[in-house]
């Protein structure tokens, strides 16, 4: 962790027991007198000083040097449903990347049963964002939109520029990609790939099919190396 995020940074102390209070005293090992960067998801950000500890709790003083928020790159990743293990990379490393927003649909060709887990469910799935957005020293934290096929996600699509990635059926590389606006949407396909039907409603959305190479990349894989190849071509990296 590069900074400890908090909903709303505590009055003063942190219990032990919290994953953030164990990480500054089992693996930073802080003592009274040392500092760690500390902030509120998608709010300010500072700098905490250990002033004491006991057996339960560590205590600390903070003072706000920024009000960030959420500095987010103008970016969308909509990506289709995978099996929980690989969307947790994909949360954590989008987050870490620092996308706006995560679009995450149920494909034609995925399990259906992706969509049901427990990862959702249950609201699992922000912790991962919040692993993370600590680890690129960030506060801002994606929105998560969830669309039940690509219909959905195409009517959640607002930006200028428009991309899915496809080995298939493309018109190029998106490595020569040249931005005409400021904002971007990539959309990234499940494990079997995406089915013709869905390539329909990309196009007629404005989404323009672009590969990353000859090979056959996993989701999360692609995830990674399509968005920096992107961002490279926004000059935001």
């Amino acid at each position: 962790m590069n900074i400890i995020l908090f909903d709303r940074i505590p009055e003063g102390k942190i219990a032990k027991s919290d994953f953030r209070g164990a990480h500054i005293a089992k693996v930073l090992k802080l003592s009274p007198g040392d500092s760690f960067k500390a902030g509120e998801i998608n709010g300010g950000s500072g700098i905490a000083t250990v002033t004491s500890e006991d057996s339960g709790f560590i205590y600390f003083d903070y003072k706000q040097t920024s009000n960030d928020g959420r500095s987010q790159l103008p970016v969308t990743l909509t990506v289709a449903q995978v099996r929980p293990i690989c969307m947790k990379r994909i949360l954590r490393e989008a987050a870490s990347i620092g996308v706006s927003r995560l679009v995450i649909m149920s494909a034609d060709t995925a399990e259906k049963s992706y969509a049901a887990a427990g990862l959702w469910k249950t609201g699992e799935y922000r912790d991962f964002l919040l692993d993370g957005a600590m680890q690129s020293a960030r506060t801002g934290l994606p929105e998560v939109i969830f669309a039940r096929n690509a219909e959905a996600a195409v009517e959640a699509a607002l930006e200028d520029d428009r991309i899915i990635l496809d080995n298939i059926q493309n018109e190029g590389s998106l490595a020569d990609f040249k931005p005409s606006g400021r904002t971007a949407n990539l959309a990234i396909g499940p494990e079997r790939g995406w089915s013709d039907r869905e390539r329909a409603v990309f196009k007629e959305a404005g989404f323009r099919p672009l590969l990353i190479g000859e090979r056959v990349l996993r989701t999360e894989t692609a995830c990674t190396f399509g968005l920096a190849v992107l961002l490279s071509a926004m000059r935001l990296l």
